[in-house]
This record gives structure tokens, C-alpha cells and sequence, in this order.
């Protein structure tokens, strides 16, 4: 298995892309938490709350890192090299989980550098009104946040597995992700139903919606059972990925 997961880390490294989407996850979320930062100071946001400052950057970063994600998986399939990684690792179980593995360490380290960029930044551009990563409220955000763009990065790469096409896999999640959820789940009626997607399960415990008891961004369970959902998901999609990679030929 160490073997393994070496080969798909080097296959990772050696896609150029992947210096940009990992890199640009960092960029997007220090610049826009540092963007939203400003608005609220300049704005007089005295009610806006400092972990929405921080988190908000992280909902457009996670794009890049789910095309890192697609790209991980679905370059296999576009290129071929599906049947050439399949020969050298014909127990195809652990092909899919050197492959997650290697993804799952890459977006790791991102992931806790693009949380810590936007809540600093976020923070630093506020004055007054930011406050310290120790105060309270702003570990679990950025607990929160370190472990939604991992989860999200993985179903992702679930998702790949199961269509096997980067670009069936985008039509797919980005839609979602700009769409489905962050748009229609404003409406009354459709958000009851649009708050267990992913995305926005979360959106509790980054401190990006409300209690039960919130009339505008109203959750109806707590902050850790919202990303238990969002695991739920990811799980689900990376088992129905690996299912999909042992019925179908390469």
C-alpha cells in the first residue's frame, strides 16, 4: 500500500494543474477573506460575526480544490492511463484506496493552509471587530472549515469515480455548489429540503448559518450532526465510486 499511495502521489505532481488548483485554493481563500474582511469594517458591520468573515472565502476556494479532486481521478480515464495503473495494480480496491489516500493528504495540507489564510485575513482586514484563532467560537470555525474542504474534496473524488469523466463530474458538482444550494436554498420552501446537501449541512459549524431558532439561515439539527451529513455524503459517494471501479471495465 505505502507503494501505492507513492505512485498516485507521484502521478498527482506530475499533472500541472495541480500546482494551480492547490495553489489557487490558498489564493482565493486568503484574498476573499480578507475581501470580506474589509467590506464588513468598511461597512460598519458591527453585527456581522468574525466567522462568517473567515468561512465565506472557504465556499469559493473549495472549487478549485474539487477540480484538484476531479482532476485526481478523472485524468485517468481521459488520458487512459486507467489501464496502465489497473495492470500494475490489479487489486483494484487498492488502486481506489491508494488514490484517495494520496488525494486526502494533498488537500490536508491545503486545506489547513487555505482555513488559516482566510481567517487571518479575514481577522486582520476587520480592526476592531476581528478577533484571535484562541477566542471563542474560532477553533471549532476552524476546525469546521479544515474538515469541510477535506469532505468535499472527497466526494469529489467520488463522484469522478462513479461518472469516470472530469467532465461529467463538473456538470455535475459545480451546478451544485454555485447553483442548487447556494442559491436555491434561499427560497422558504426549497431550502427545508436543500439544507441536508452537503455544502450546506456544514454551514453550521463555519459559522455560516443559524439554530433551529434563527428565522433567516434556520438549520433544523446542531453543528457537528450538519458534518456528520456532509461525511455521510462524501463516504457514500466514495463507496459508490469504488463499487463503480470493480463492476465496470476500465
Amino acid at each position: 500500500m505505502r507503494r501505492l499511495v507513492a505512485a498516485e502521489w507521484l502521478k498527482l505532481w506530475t499533472v500541472r494543474a495541480t500546482g494551480w488548483t492547490l495553489g489557487g485554493t490558498v489564493a482565493v481563500a486568503t484574498g476573499f477573506g480578507a475581501l470580506i474582511g474589509t467590506s464588513f469594517r468598511d461597512h460598519a458591520r458591527s453585527d456581522a460575526a468574525p466567522h462568517f468573515a473567515g468561512s465565506y472565502g472557504l465556499m469559493l476556494a473549495q472549487l478549485c480544490l474539487v477540480v484538484f479532486a476531479v482532476r485526481a481521478m478523472g485524468d485517468e480515464y481521459t488520458s487512459g492511463t486507467i489501464r496502465a495503473s489497473l495492470l500494475a495494480a490489479p487489486r483494484r480496491g487498492g488502486f481506489y484506496a491508494a488514490k484517495v489516500v494520496a488525494t486526502a493528504l494533498a488537500v490536508a495540507v491545503v486545506a489547513a493552509l487555505s482555513v488559516a489564510g482566510s481567517f487571518l485575513a479575514a481577522q486582520a482586514t476587520m480592526g476592531d471587530a476581528g478577533v484571535a484563532p484562541w477566542s471563542p467560537g474560532a477553533p471549532r470555525a476552524l476546525l469546521g472549515g479544515w474538515l469541510y474542504l477535506m469532505l468535499m474534496a472527497l466526494l469529489a473524488l467520488g463522484v469522478t469515480s462513479v461518472v469516470r469523466r472530469s467532465a461529467a463530474a463538473l456538470g455535475v458538482l459545480l451546478p451544485l455548489l454555485l447553483l442548487g444550494s447556494q442559491g436555491l436554498a434561499n427560497i422558504p420552501r426549497v431550502g427545508t429540503v436543500l439544507q441536508f446537501l452537503p455544502d450546506q449541512a456544514a454551514g453550521l459549524l463555519l459559522g455560516m448559518a443559524g439554530p433551529p431558532d434563527d428565522p433567516t439561515f434556520a438549520r433544523a439539527y446542531g453543528p457537528w450532526t450538519g458534518m456528520a451529513i456532509t461525511a455521510c455524503w462524501s463516504a457514500a459517494a466514495l463507496a459508490a465510486g469504488c463499487w463503480t471501479l470493480h463492476r465496470r471495465d476500465a
